[in-house]
């Protein structure tokens, strides 16, 4: 691998839910029973003792090398490796490259372990009563299913001679951890080697490999076992592939061994299925050798994560909670195999941040100097395409068992958990999050209720209030429309109007469907994790120089103005190579290039517009001409009709909406502000997608008439003067503001909601301190400081525009300490959201089946994430 609530909460329990939450010590371990904790965790039955809880740990050495600490439970600094001890871990995997290094010896990075280093690490695990997992790639860097690169020594050898090479380097290594008094219990030959190994295809020639360095650990360590890893269980038919070539060519290996993420690889059940079907089929044992969850969304040291906002698809919310449930659930599938399936390695869970976002350019000094990002500069000379280009930070500080500061999460003591069961109060933690995609022209129909998920994992589905703003959608476009659950709680509709599409199969989607024609080689329409929407695209790759078409004919397209659009997404592509999207027919002659931009960066490209005359026919397309090892899909194709953006002058409507967001909430009745809300929604609505000047210029009369409309709470104050004050002095001393105040510290919020660019009105007291940091967390930022007079201060704030939709805390804080806090709800659109999100598209998923109600999708698998 490369890489609302309830409000009455304690503390102390909405720090645990919260992203970043700190791991909590549990009040006992009764075998019998689940213990108090700070999640909740459902027992595994069954477990045997010796099930695998095993960690991936690899760039250890590099993170301390760049200063990086980690923290045990109770909050001090301690070794990395005591601290996995304690959480139940009993095994640790370590890959080994070849020679990790330039010809000036600088290293690629990705904790840059060759053979020495990976010792090292062994040699500490064994210290701490661990096994140990050598994990070989046979590359001089990252080997995955798209890349197998053989070593610098071995290029140019001749497959028999790779075989021989990696025999030798297998025993060599291998005696090095022999000689280091290492506790090697298994040996990986390969990672992830789906398609390849050291570059070598024929499966006879990887057979030969497979067997060589089988033959080479069965020499050294003969009680260790031998592992084969392979990855994409969802693909069906896929392990039982790899299986059988393996049993026909007589490969000797103990461990047939898979990666599973559960963005990418299907259910658990289905990985039950597939492992249990490779144990009793060829009498194999059976691991993941490779999983990981999100606990945050946000980025710890200023370079994309893997997984973020812009590509999540996780079953569970990307908390703590929701990364604890993960785990649980695939070391509940793999126990599910029986006495075959051996345990579980989490994929580097210490990879945390060498430092914040706000330290970029120092980071990347530490970076480039120890290896402690996923790639360094240097690694460019040996993989130019990928390290050479986009070389940075950990792409997997989300993804982490311990906190961005290095601190434990709680999620980590998942593995003493699933043997005795976990509890604590029971909170929310996710919201749905509607999306409603319709036909211009149809009728929006919300739901009437929405589903409410807790950390328990239980559901409740409370009714919900939307809007009237949906009356004001017109047209194409993204438009947000806000709610009111039946418990109090905030929620939003994502409704996408769709022009009508002439594309047959636009998405692929319709296995019958015969519209698509494919000439060439190396394209197919296929299942693959790899769409912009839906389960299916048009997938291409092969390993040497190729081209194909995928053609269709439409007919019956009124005549007009129309643009054809497509999605791609992929990488590998040479400078020469050919990539368009193209229509014609009479009178239409249009085509644009495609963008090949990196995995699952879906790029759109736009052919026209054109002119579609009476005969209806255009015909469409999409050609590539491409090296070999060149990879991509193609997805959401779309002939739609095109216009003009309509002139509106927003400017008094845009003016009343800013006046109604920096009114202070607060002040006024409930019922005069729910009027505000509701006005300023179709204001919105209205700027997001109508093009009449009769909408803006009505909306704008509403939100007036509902500013004007607004009643303050409590009397309205007497214009009389007041009474001129006694001459006589006051028997109680008047208050000198530099006495230091006697109340706790206490913050409070002008509203309770926001939606990221808002303004939000802070008013704290109780404070003994000249001046106050107003700031936003879960990742903390600094939005304003502010003196302190007679123990109060106050200031409007605007949360920023990037920040993630959720739960989230304004914080007081006196010298950098958290003095006051208290929640604020990031709604997951505001008026830039909407804009900026025009553009995303949803695939109509079973649309035949629902035209008839006007509705073609209700998308329920989105969760807002609370905390």
């Amino acid at each position: 691998m490369r890489t609302h609530g309830i409000r009455i909460l304690g503390a102390s329990a909405a720090a645990v839910i919260a992203a970043g939450a700190l791991i909590a010590i549990p009040a006992a371990h009764a075998a019998d029973g689940p213990v108090e904790a700070g999640i909740f965790v459902e027992r595994v039955d069954g477990l045997s003792d010796d099930f695998i809880n095993g960690v991936d740990v690899s760039s250890i050495l590099a993170q301390e090398a760049s200063g990086v600490t980690y923290h045990d439970a109770q909050g001090s600094e301690a070794d990395l490796f005591d601290v996995l001890e304690e959480s139940g871990v009993n095994y640790v995997r370590v890959r080994v490259w070849n020679d990790p290094y330039d010809a000036d010896g600088n290293g690629y990075g990705g904790g840059t372990v060759d053979v020495p280093r990976a010792v090292e690490i062994g040699q500490r695990a064994t210290a701490h009563g661990m096994r140990v997992l050598v994990d070989f790639h046979y590359s001089d860097f990252w080997a995955d299913p798209a890349k197998q690169q053989a070593p610098k020594a071995w290029q140019g050898l001749t497959p028999a001679e790779k075989a021989d090479a990696l025999g030798a380097f297998t025993r060599d290594a291998l005696e090095a951890f022999a000689d280091a008094g290492v506790a090697v219990g298994m040996v990986q030959i390969g990672n992830e080697t789906n398609n390849r190994i050291a570059d070598v295809v024929d499966w006879d020639d990887k057979a030969a490999l497979f067997q060589a360095g089988s033959e080479a650990v069965r020499e050294v360590f003969p009680d260790a076992l031998v592992a084969l890893h392979f990855t994409n269980p969802e693909t069906a038919n896929r392990y039982t592939g790899y299986a059988a070539a393996l049993a026909a060519r007589g490969v000797d290996y103990d461990v047939f061994a898979s990666s599973y993420y559960d963005f990418w690889h299907g259910t658990t059940d289905n990985l039950t299925s597939v492992l249990t079907t490779i144990a009793e089929t060829y009498d194999k044992k059976v691991m993941v050798a490779e999983t990981s969850y999100v606990h945050t969304l946000d980025d710890g040291d200023g370079w994309q994560n893997s997984v973020n906002a812009g590509n999540f698809t996780g079953s569970r919310p990307a908390t703590v909670q929701g990364q604890a449930d993960v785990i649980r659930d695939v070391i509940a599938a793999v126990a599910a195999v029986g006495d075959a399936g051996l345990g579980v390695f989490y994929w580097e869970p210490a990879w945390t941040p060498v430092g914040p976002p706000s330290q970029l350019e120092a980071n990347k000094l530490l970076w480039e100097r120890d290896g402690s990002g996923w790639a360094s500069s240097f690694a460019g000379e040996y993989d130019p395409e990928d390290a050479g280009e986009w070389y940075g930070g950990s792409s997997w500080d989300n993804q982490a068992l311990f906190g961005f500061d290095g601190h434990p999460l709680e999620s980590l003591r998942v593995f003493e958990y699933v043997r005795t069961g976990a509890v604590t109060e029971r909170v929310e933690t996710s919201i749905e999050e509607v999306a409603v995609t319709v036909y211009d022209g149809t009728p929006v129909v919300l739901p009437t209720t929405v589903i409410v998920e807790y950390n328990d994992r239980t559901t409740e589905n409370p009714a919900v209030t939307w809007s009237s703003a949906v009356d004001w959608i017109r047209g194409p476009g993204v438009y947000a429309i806000p709610g009111r659950l039946a418990t109090g709680q905030h929620v939003t509709a994502i409704v996408t109007v769709l022009e009508t599409n002439y594309v047959q199969n636009h998405g692929f989607e319709d296995t019958a469907s015969t519209a698509w024609t494919i000439t060439g080689t190396g394209a197919a329409i296929e299942a693959t994790t790899d769409t912009d929407e839906g389960a299916r695209a048009l997938k291409f790759w092969a390993a040497s120089a190729y081209s194909f078409e995928a053609t269709q004919t439409v007919t019956g397209v009124p005549a007009g103005e129309y643009v054809l659009q497509a999605r791609t997404q992929g990488d590998g592509e040479g400078a020469d190579d050919g990539r368009w999207l193209w229509a014609w027919g009479d009178g239409i002659d249009a085509s644009a290039t495609m963008q090949l931009d990196g995995w699952r960066t879906f790029r759109v490209a736009t052919a026209g517009p054109f002119t579609v005359g009476e005969d209806g026919v255009v015909n469409i397309g999409v050609t590539f001409e491409l090296t070999g090892g060149a990879w991509g899909t193609v997805d959401d194709v779309r002939l739609v009709a095109y216009s003009a953006a309509a002139e509106r002058d927003t400017d008094a409507l845009e003016a009343l909406l800013a006046e109604a967001d920096a009114v202070v909430r607060g002040d006024f009745t409930a019922e005069t502000v729910a009027a505000l809300d509701d006005a300023s929604a179709a204001a919105r609505v209205v700027l997001a997608g109508s093009g009449w000047q009769d909408d803006v210029d009505a909306v704008a009369e509403l939100l007036q008439d509902a500013l004007d409309g607004l009643e303050l709470v409590g009397p309205v104050p007497s214009e009389e003067p007041s009474p001129v004050p006694s001459e006589q002095p006051s028997e109680q001393p008047s208050a000198d503001p530099s006495d230091p105040p006697t109340d706790e510290p206490t913050v409070s919020l002008s509203v309770g909601t926001v939606r990221p660019g808002g303004r939000v009105h802070v008013e704290v007291t109780g404070v003994d301190a000249p001046e106050i940091e107003i700031g936003i967390a879960s990742t903390y930022r600094a939005l304003a400081t502010v003196p302190v007079v007679g123990g109060a201060a106050s200031a409007t704030v605007t949360v920023p525009s990037d920040i993630e939709p959720g739960l989230h805390h304004i914080q007081v804080r006196v010298g950098g300490v958290v003095v006051a806090e208290q929640e604020l709800r990031v709604l997951a659109l505001g008026a830039t959201g909407v804009a900026e999100d025009a553009g995303r598209w949803v695939v109509l998923a079973g649309a035949a089946l629902l035209l008839g109600a006007g509705i073609l999708l209700i998308e329920r698998r989105r969760r807002r994430t609370v905390g």
